[in-house]
């Protein structure tokens, strides 16, 4: 079972940027879909960007134009770039399979808190 550490999360103002890091224990080359999620308080778990193993990407429509996934099958590491940060992008965020927790994943990982405020 692959297991996944994600990183990169802070506090940031309103329109500023960070990059999330997903690092998996194992190979992610067969892994179909790849995806970032995010939790907010009191809310469900939602997928905001994918992304296939031939590049191909999909994203929330509250997200798209601001969010970038990308993957690096060579370091077993998902990114995702988010730009122009607003506060209701406040929340925990999470990388797994898409669907979540398909084989060679199986759990989800502890997560990274990204808050955005002023």
């Amino acid at each position: 079972q692959v297991r996944q550490v994600e990183s990169g999360g802070g506090l940031v103002q309103p329109g500023g940027s960070l990059r999330l890091s997903c690092a998996a224990s194992g190979s992610i080359f067969s892994v179909t879909r790849m995806g970032w999620y995010r939790q907010a308080r009191g809310k469900q778990r939602e997928l905001v960007a994918s992304i296939r193993v031939g590049g191909g990407t999909n994203y929330a429509d509250s997200v798209k134009g601001r969010f970038t996934i990308s993957r690096d099958n060579a370091r077993n590491t998902v990114y995702l770039q988010m730009n122009n940060l607003k506060p209701e992008d406040t929340a925990v965020y999470y990388c797994n399979s898409d669907p979540p927790n398909w084989p060679p994943f199986g759990s989800w990982g502890q997560g990274t808190q990204v808050t955005v405020s002023s």
